[in-house]
């Protein structure tokens, strides 16, 4: 018998091993989550980490290299308030609106003019509400249209997993195209180029939108009652709802808001 050969066998498992250990424990990620003096819970050490969609003009859009509106500069308030910095995840919508994006430690709170329904509460905890909202019915400037029923046998563009689908898919026309997109540029720009004949989205974005392109309007507002909160992980960070709370209910908060809309807060 080759004793050597023998020997050789049984360490060459062995090494292999060792081996793949080795490049298991590289690839591992390190675990940089922590929680602050005053019990908010953090992903990364530092920083308040936000989830959001991009874009959604004024709330959140990419300026520069740079994640800026409405949204990051409310809730850099708070980050301030606690000496964090602030880091945004652009990240798909139905992780967000689902919950998914929190439970499985991608950030600390999601953004992104968010509706406060009881199915995302369901599986969120929100803030106070920090913004009123509606839907509003976008068409190119002059074409007429005014309401849902003149949209009869025609294109409406909306926008994934948000409540201005639903309100279409609930008070459009039975004969009425709707035409779903995975963002909101995505969605005006459909009505912008005639490829749908209007669109449906939340007022504030729309409007915003108007201001920037002028062949293009909005038609008509319709009286949902929605407001906007930010959101944290189900039963998981409390401290940090208290903390954005503060921040939506201070002087900066009505400083902000005029500095994105042009005036205060009513």
């Amino acid at each position: 018998m080759d004793i050597s050969r023998t020997t050789t066998k049984k360490l060459v498992p062995v090494a292999a091993l060792a081996v793949l250990a080795l490049a298991l424990a590289g690839c591992a990620k390190e675990d940089t989550s922590t929680t602050t003096e005053s019990g908010i819970k953090l992903v990364d050490d530092g920083a308040l980490t936000i989830c959001t969609h991009l874009p959604y003009e004024p709330f959140e859009y990419t300026e520069g290299g740079k994640t800026v509106g409405f949204d990051p500069d409310v809730l850099e308030i708070a980050a301030d308030a606690n000496d964090l910095e602030t880091k945004v995840v652009d990240i798909s919508w139905e992780t967000i609106v689902s919950g998914e994006a929190l439970n499985t430690g991608k950030c600390d709170v999601a953004a992104g003019a968010m509706t406060i329904t009881p199915e995302r509460e369901a599986v969120m905890d929100f803030t106070d509400p920090y913004f009123e909202a509606t839907q509003a019915l976008m068409t190119k400037k002059g074409a007429g249209i005014t309401s849902l029923d003149q949209l009869a046998g025609k294109t409406i563009a909306v926008q994934d997993a948000t409540t201005g689908a639903d309100y279409v898919k609930k008070n459009a026309p039975d004969d009425a195209k709707i035409v779903s997109f995975e963002d909101s540029a995505l969605m005006e720009a459909a009505v912008k180029t005639g490829k749908a004949d209007a669109g449906v989205n939340d007022n504030g974005l729309l409007a915003y939108y108007v201001s920037q392109n002028d062949d293009v309007e909005v038609a008509t507002e319709f009286q949902t009652g929605e407001k906007y909160g930010f959101s944290v992980k189900k039963g998981g960070n409390d401290k940090l709802l208290d903390a954005i709370n503060k921040g939506i209910a201070s002087p900066e908060y009505d400083s902000v808001y005029k500095k994105w809309f042009g005036e205060s807060p009513s």
